[in-house]
């Protein structure tokens, strides 16, 4: 344990060392930020990557690995997990601390500023605040320092969960001010490196999860040791892909691999080979050791995996002191439009690119196949072991992951950022139709039919499923009224104040847009139309009122944005420079038209929905009402009948209620007596 920050810094140092990236620059004319920031830069990034990676992998092992202490409720954290947390406070802190640090000899770097120079503290306190990469250094020491915080409370599986997924969310600015963020293809290179150390994080902290609390597993050992060899597997496929693919985004050619960038990209790469065979024989040999009680197999893997790890993120943070090869061509200047994108501004839009036009979304793409992959496993699973899955589910299902991966890689994610028109056609695709095909395939519901049961109180990928969809988060925001709210709400916020053209602007920005209007949009459609497991369903009539009523107010916002005068992101669009195509205003009046028509659809496939659901629910209650008479004798039918032949009998001014409504009625005056 204590070798792994030992080899993570000698690593950092020996690879930057050979690489020149802690020698002089000797230029002239440059300033020198002196030895001390050389030195020092590559061994806190070291520290606070480490510090990053165990935080963020014990979190996940403790919420998905390692089962309670016996005696304990499910609820509750055992003793292992209680230790887990309790380290990942600690690292947690070292991170913020050492992002802190990060973030003041950053600044000497990049402004050739020796550490301790009267006014290095504003000035570093400046950059901090106002420059891009600075933001960025202080939202993860802020994100590190909310994770250790709420490590502080963390007393149940529930709030390990929760920490956990901060601390996923807190690898983002990391990535944001990785090597690969100074690409001029940022937002993919930026997409890559967050896969790349969410998943080495969990891969290597969760090793360390191993090591702390083995000896505290008991009989429990073999079974997390396992589960977390299926998710170093996965995260073994995380990083080889998401390496491969930002080496080639990096890499201008073939001949780069023998620079000094592409010999530490080499190394990190036998690095990841040498890891995938020592997890074939850990998965040949060492669990069946553990199974025996062998525990010197476990340590001597365990030992070799760590060390190979650690060099590996020492050699990322090498990588990150050492600047990619330059093309031998030298580069043309970039135009504008090359700068704000981050890639050429694409050809004239007409109708053969709404089909042609392709542009990869990293981030995106990879989840919509991982989400069409999973449904197809799922739905084969059930049917192989003789459960039956309707088709139409399945193809509701794929038409929503095809629409999302269509409008996030295809002409929508092409031209979003160049025409409204298309951004419209990107934000209304992604906020109301794909979420209601998402819905219609019912994904809980196969969630909880497929996914494995875990009985050892421990919380796997079913029992996460199923806390999550009876949350009271999830019960609140997934309210109708208060979908509802937000589906209206969020959309004029969004378009009238600056986020829209923060979300053109910023990657960050443009990934939270796209992932609340997916969300909003799913929790909407879910609380009308959905048929997965929920408490407590509203009445139809309401369900049928909110629909009429939120696309009434999105056709009336489609209206005023037709109306308007003012174009939107007016500065962003004009600073583009784009050619071709119609005027902003006039792009800006075919967006606002385009929003009001794809808003439409969706309404007609909610309400046949919505009315086929009616009609089920009216036919369960009827069969449920009809074997209730079956088993009580027809109590009711024979009592009304019997009321109905004493009102034949009977003086009609002075009737008797029926008996259902007599006994009512006498429990009301008990009540109004007391």
């Amino acid at each position: 344990m204590v070798f792994a920050p030992v080899v993570t810094v000698m690593m950092a140092l020996v690879a930057a060392g050979l690489s020149g990236g802690l020698s002089p620059l000797g230029v002239e004319g440059l300033p020198d930020p002196g030895a001390l920031t050389r030195v020092g830069l590559p061994v806190v990034q070291a520290i606070r990557d480490l510090a990053a990676m165990v935080t963020v992998g014990v979190l996940v092992v403790a919420a998905v690995c390692i089962p309670p202490s016996h005696g304990d409720t499910k609820s509750r954290l055992g003793s292992a997990q209680l230790r887990l947390v309790g380290c990942a406070q600690l690292a947690a802190t070292a991170w913020s601390v050492s992002g802190i640090v990060l973030l003041a000899l950053v600044y000497s770097d990049s402004a050739g500023s020796a550490i301790g120079v009267p006014g290095f503290a504003s000035q570093a306190a400046f950059f901090a605040l106002e420059f891009e990469l600075g933001r960025y250094g202080l939202w993860g020491v802020g994100a590190a320092g909310a994770v250790a915080f709420a490590c502080t409370l963390v007393r149940r599986i529930g709030g390990a969960g929760i920490a956990a997924f901060m601390g996923l969310m807190a690898l983002w600015p990391m990535a944001l001010t990785g090597h690969a963020a100074s690409s001029l293809n940022h937002d993919e290179a930026v997409n890559l490196q967050f896969f790349h150390l969410v998943g080495t994080s969990v891969w290597l902290g969760g090793l360390v999860a191993l090591v702390l609390v083995r000896r505290l597993l008991g009989d429990s050992l073999l079974d997390s040791v396992r589960r977390y060899s299926s998710l170093a597997g996965w995260c073994l496929g995380i990083v080889t892909i998401s390496g491969a693919f930002g080496a080639w985004l990096r890499l201008p050619s073939p001949a780069s691999l023998l620079s000094s960038y592409g010999v530490i990209l080499g190394a990190k790469l036998a690095a990841v080979a040498m890891l995938a065979a020592a997890g074939w024989w850990h998965r040949r040999r060492t669990l069946a050791a553990v199974a025996r009680g062998a525990d010197l197999a476990f340590w001597r893997l365990a030992g070799v995996e760590l060390a190979v790890l650690a060099g590996a993120a020492g050699l990322g943070v090498a990588l990150a002191r050492t600047a990619p090869p330059v093309p031998q061509e030298p580069p043309r200047p970039l135009t504008a439009a090359e700068s704000l994108l981050g890639r050429p501004l694409p050809v004239p839009l007409d109708a053969s690119q709404w089909i042609t036009a392709w542009n990869v979304d990293a981030l995106f793409l990879p989840l919509g196949v991982a989400a069409i992959a999973w449904y197809l496993l799922a739905a084969r699973r059930l049917r192989r072991r003789g459960d039956t899955w309707s088709w139409l589910r399945t193809a509701s299902w794929l038409v929503g992951c095809l629409l999302f991966l269509w409008a996030t890689n295809g002409a929508p994610g092409t031209y979003g950022r160049v025409l409204f028109s298309m951004h419209m056609v990107q934000h209304m695709t992604v906020a109301t139709a794909v979420p209601v095909f998402l819905v219609l395939g019912t994904p809980i519901t196969l969630a909880l039919r497929s996914l494995a049961r875990r009985g050892d109180g421990s919380r796997g990928p079913r029992e996460w499923a199923l806390s999550v969809s009876r949350s009271l988060p999830v019960h609140v925001l997934g309210h109708p009224v208060v979908a509802a709210g937000m589906f209206v709400v969020s959309m004029v916020a969004f378009y009238y104040t600056s986020a829209f053209e923060m979300s053109l602007e910023s990657h960050t920005a443009h990934v939270v847009m796209t992932v609340h209007f997916l969300l909003t949009g799913y929790l909407f459609t879910e609380s009308v139309v959905g048929s997965d497991p929920a408490p407590r369903r509203t009445p139809y009539p309401l369900r049928v009122l909110l629909i009429l009523v939120t696309f009434g107010f999105h056709a009336l916002f489609a209206v005023s944005l037709m109306s308007s005068s003012t174009v939107l992101a007016a500065g962003w669009f004009e600073a583009l420079g784009r050619p071709w195509g119609r005027s902003l205003l006039d792009d800006q009046y075919v967006g606002a038209s385009i929003g009001w028509v794809m808003g439409e659809y969706p309404i007609l496939i909610m309400a046949v929905a919505l009315i086929a659901g009616w009609v089920r629910a009216d036919r369960r209650e009827r069969r449920r009402y009809d074997r209730q008479e079956e088993r009580g004798g027809d109590k009711e039918l024979t009592a009304y009948n019997t009321y109905l032949g004493q009102l034949a009998q009977a003086d009609l001014t002075h009737r008797r209620l029926p008996p259902t409504m007599e006994a009512r009625s006498k429990d009301r005056e008990k009540g109004q007596r007391r």
